[in-house]
């Protein structure tokens, strides 16, 4: 339990890391202070340009590969490995930590993003074939309905679909899939609200090309 214990700790760390945040320190600004105020890579990259969004983007999909990739291994000084640890449980709580860092991190007055860049990151490299579901449905509902939030969360039940049928005894993929969807859907409860409201800004064009939104 120690170990677990320690690398939750070093995950939730690195997710505390923010892009947007350190990025947006060397140039000056604070972009929880400008567009929606979250300081995630979608207002980055809406306030401040591709370049700084797509960077800001790198670095919280990195951290998310980063800590589940190399915290579960790693033989930590005074740690050690518990041999009755089992390895995925801890891979999908090192995941879990790290999302939960990014947005709310300890530096940063528990002011962060909402995450979704940092499960791609995690999702990557847990189960990288799952990227594929992921990524097209999100686009696709981004598409149709030009709800970038809409999209984060209803890719989030894809996920969980996609696990809980081709991988129905994988009991912690799915714990971590069906947690982390529900995460992410309560991180989004803003924009749940602002679309019930029909405040919520609407994507014309895909930013990602031509920066303009509603």
């Amino acid at each position: 339990m120690f170990e677990l214990g320690v690398k939750i700790v070093i995950a939730y760390l690195l997710g505390t890391l923010l892009g947007s945040l350190i990025l947006g320190r060397l140039r000056g600004v604070d972009i929880r202070s400008m567009g929606s105020g979250n300081a995630g890579a979608t207002n980055a990259l809406r306030t401040q340009g591709k370049l700084f969004g797509l960077l800001v983007l790198a670095v919280d999909i990195g951290k998310g590969l980063f800590a589940v990739w190399w915290l579960p291994g790693a033989v930590l000084p005074a740690v050690g490995i518990d041999p009755d640890l089992p390895r995925v449980w801890l891979t999908v709580a090192c995941g879990f930590a790290v999302i939960v860092g990014h947005v709310y991190p300890v530096w940063f007055s528990f002011r962060g993003g909402k995450g979704v860049a940092t499960v791609v990151g995690v999702i990557g490299a847990v189960e990288p074939p799952l990227l594929a579901p992921l990524l097209v449905s999100w686009l696709i509902v981004l598409v149709l309905t030009g709800y970038v939030g809409l999209a984060s969360m209803l890719s989030g039940v894809v996920l969980v679909a996609v696990v809980y049928l081709c991988e129905p005894n994988n009991v912690p993929l799915l714990s971590f899939c069906a947690a982390v969807t529900a995460f992410v859907i309560y991180t989004h409860r803003g924009n749940i609200a602002r679309m019930r409201a029909g405040q919520e800004n609407r994507v014309r064009r895909l930013w990602l090309f031509r920066s303009r939104a509603a």
